[in-house]
């Protein structure tokens, strides 16, 4: 079988309006993709950012894939929370990126989104601690077949740097330039 390494590191969150956050990722493949080794789902610590519009988290990624198609390629899934003095925390960006299709080093910048307030008390309580809406449903990040109903506003990036590795593809016919 076809293998995939993924090895790297989800580096920082930037141009968010929350001070302390952290970061819930996932990757996410097809039926013909198996796990060898590593996890695929995880959580970094809180980080804050003083001086900074930026919170650092420095999580490594080590994943090993197998498959015998390409169908169903992985993508990362990340969900970003924000936390207030009580401990409280509460969704404040949404998005993903397909991970690369060439070997090598990559730098992704996956742009996220939230849910927008629909009233004026949604608001207020998002904007003094409360939190925002959250998503009920993780497949609607990545399938616009309901998505389009959200009201929906642009939040910061998630800076993450992969290095890949790709093995026996060739014996599958597949070849990467």
């Amino acid at each position: 079988m076809a293998e995939v390494h993924i090895i790297g590191q989800i580096l920082k969150a930037v141009d968010f309006a929350e001070p302390h956050l952290y970061c819930k990722w996932s990757v996410q493949s097809g039926n013909a993709w198996r796990l060898v080794q590593g996890e695929v789902q995880g959580q970094t610590h809180v980080s804050s950012h003083r001086l900074e519009n930026s919170s650092d988290f420095a999580q490594p990624l080590d994943i090993h894939l197998s498959t015998a198609a390409v169908q169903g390629w992985p993508r990362l899934l990340v969900e970003v929370f924000a936390v207030n003095i009580l401990q409280q925390s509460w969704p404040v960006g949404y998005g993903f990126a397909h991970i690369p299709a060439s070997p090598g080093g990559h730098r992704l910048e996956i742009n996220t989104w939230k849910v927008a307030p629909c009233g004026w008390w949604e608001s207020v309580r998002e904007r003094f601690g409360g939190g925002g809406a959250a998503l009920s449903k993780t497949d609607l990040l990545y399938s616009g077949v309901e998505r389009y109903k959200l009201q929906t506003r642009s939040s910061g990036k998630i800076i993450v740097d992969l290095n890949l590795i790709f093995r026996k593809f060739e014996d599958y016919g597949v070849e990467f330039k």
